[in-house]
């Protein structure tokens, strides 16, 4: 299976999915403002990708801003890992890092955490390790 990647800009997170080594991640910011039109090439890539059982992944979320309508994707990923893990005994690990001063996105990654069974990082960071 191919990598995935979306270069990041202005509203448009980076994407750098390795089917080789398990690791996802999006950083960036999202307020595209067609997330749906967006994101289905994401979840295509996902669907495929878990098609394969017992897999190990890190998602790794390093996410600086985001609308409504990108956080209805996330949890939607997330929803899709969740199940990947209960039934395809996929071995998920999601890490959810933030500025250690931005509240906000601290507490968004806690909302999340609490509406996924999924091993789930909260990691602080130094703004200028972001």
């Amino acid at each position: 299976m191919e990598n995935f990647q979306i270069e990041g800009e202005n509203y448009i997170p980076t994407v750098n999915f390795n089917a080789d080594t398990g690791v996802l991640e999006i950083s960036g910011e999202s307020y595209h403002e067609y997330t749906i039109e967006f994101y289905q090439p994401i979840f295509e890539w996902l669907k495929n990708y878990l098609s394969e059982p017992n897999r190990k992944l890190v998602f790794n979320f390093r996410m600086t801003y985001f609308n409504t309508s990108s956080s209805r994707r996330f949890l939607e990923i997330f929803d899709m890992l969740e199940a990947y893990s209960k039934e395809k005994g996929g071995d998920v690990t999601i890490n959810w890092y933030y500025q250690e001063e931005d509240i906000d996105m601290m507490e968004s990654g806690e909302e999340y955490a609490e509406d996924v069974d999924l091993a789930f990082n909260l990691i602080p960071i130094e703004s200028s390790n972001v």
